[in-house]
């Protein structure tokens, strides 16, 4: 008689395959599955925003130039409208998680964490598709988030199905998930190597999981092949300060100073988010209607500060070049890390759906571009001719730093900017920056351990749990 394994034929084939076969092919499949759902959530937030702020708000925001590189309205056409939207985009965003998946508030990246280190057959197929929909309102409506949180879900989603689908083994599945999110991540920002070292740090704030990386490479490729192929391969941000050259060490006093305000800044992002949620759970009203006084708030704000509508990417993209940055007034640019900060919260932290990786790389592009024009101002010696490389390095060192992945986002940033020659720089500014946040007991995701050792005797204590 013929024996069928677990998780049927096509299961008890892949799970008896040897480590390299098995992961080239489970790497491509989840690679591929990235790829499309990075592509579907893009073109499902580019419509959502031209459609809601643009159609409906009058409102066109800037954009990177892999985005297209569209400049932007030079004002509102119905400002009224703005709050309104934004308001009513996170309602039904709201509504549409607390009707169908739970799971799919918040940002995302932290469900998909806790399901490498609990159960990584937990994440539901319709959490994807609510988490897709969500976050495409909320964004497009105006709220601060980032696309990364979404894409990382849809993919670390389709781990936790591959999962339960061939009936792998808890350690496959746990690499199945990491994989999908760092693919997911890599390919809607079109990082592929950063995006699998994402894959094997993002779970640990003091680890690295090895056995995730070189199946890394494989998702995190075909990944980037495919949303490549279909939405182009040019990096989000272009080429930014790729004439830099390291070529004098006095530059390294620079990037000294950058890193320290980075990790401080990144700080605050990380207490602000958790703090905001933490009182929005103590407030009255259901889970429908604090995100919609956030997304209403934020509206307002953004009323004031159009920077901290949507993503915010093609303001991070004005930051990189001398001439739009100089066009906004200095007490702008010192205010928009923080107002950023502010709006990511009122958008995620109460309840709504998107991302914290993107609001967190114009949170640190703006932290670069604020040191850049106040050295400007006074003609500090040293500082460089352009502003490209401090908002670069800013980008990495703010969100590296605080989300405890400090080469991951080091290398994804470049990739994202065309930038590796400031890497040299980046290295003194995102080190001192995550070592001054190791100091303390930070972290912008919630769900990550302390290191494996730690995660492994915590799934024991679980298992004995279950077993008496």
């Amino acid at each position: 008689m013929r024996e069928v394994a677990g998780g049927g034929r096509i299961g008890g084939y892949v799970n008896r395959l040897g480590y390299l076969p098995r992961w080239l092919l489970l790497g491509v499949v989840i690679g591929v599955i990235a790829g499309l759902g990075a592509v579907v959530f893009y073109l499902a937030l580019d419509y959502s925003t031209r459609l809601l702020l643009g159609h409906l708000g009058g409102y066109d925001i800037p954009e990177a130039v892999g985005d297209g590189g569209d400049p932007g309205s030079a004002g509102f056409q119905r400002p009224w409208a703005i709050p309104l939207i934004a308001c009513t985009g996170a309602l039904v965003s709201a509504w549409l998680i607390a009707r169908f998946a739970p799971e799919a508030e918040g940002h995302g990246t932290d469900d998909a964490i806790e399901a490498v280190h609990t159960d990584p057959r937990r994440i539901r197929g319709r959490a994807i598709v609510v988490k897709t929909v969500a976050s495409a309102l909320t964004i497009g409506s105006g709220g601060s988030g980032g696309r990364e949180g979404p894409a990382a879900q849809i993919s670390a989603g389709f781990g936790s199905l591959l999962t339960r689908r061939l009936d792998l083994s808890d350690d496959d599945g746990r690499i199945a998930v990491s994989l999908g999110i760092g693919a997911g991540i890599g390919a809607i920002f079109g990082a592929p190597l950063g995006g699998a070292v994402l894959a094997a740090s993002i779970g640990y704030r003091k680890d690295f999981d090895y056995t995730v990386l070189v199946p890394g490479f494989i998702a995190s490729a075909a990944a980037y092949a495919v949303f490549g192929s279909i939405l182009g391969f040019d990096p989000l941000f272009g080429h930014v300060a790729a004439d830099f050259r390291f070529d004098h060490a006095a530059l390294l006093l620079w990037f000294v100073v950058l890193g320290v305000l980075s990790a401080g800044v990144g700080y605050l992002y990380a207490r602000t988010f958790y703090g905001i949620r933490a009182v929005t759970a103590d407030l009255p009203g259901g889970r429908i209607v604090k995100p919609a006084l956030g997304g209403l708030a934020v509206g307002l704000l953004g009323l004031a500060l159009p920077q901290v509508l949507s993503s915010g990417y093609g303001w991070a993209q004005k930051a990189t070049v001398t001439d739009t940055l100089m066009a906004l007034p200095l007490w702008l640019v010192l205010v928009v890390p923080f107002a950023k900060i502010l709006a990511t919260g009122l958008s995620i932290g109460t309840g709504g759906s998107g991302g914290i990786f993107g609001p967190g790389v114009v949170i640190g592009a703006f932290v670069g571009a604020a040191l850049w024009r106040l050295g400007e101002a006074v003609d500090a010696p040293g500082l460089p001719e352009s502003p490209g490389v401090f908002v670069v390095v800013g980008m990495m060192a703010c969100f590296g730093s605080v989300a405890h992945v400090p080469l991951a986002v080091l290398l994804m940033v470049a990739e994202m900017t065309g930038s590796f020659s400031v890497v040299p720089g980046a290295m003194v500014a995102v080190g001192l920056a995550y070592l001054l946040i190791t100091r303390t007991d930070v972290s912008i995701y919630a769900a990550q351990r302390m290191d494996r050792e730690s995660a492994a005797a915590e799934r024991a204590r679980r298992g004995a749990g279950g077993d008496s």
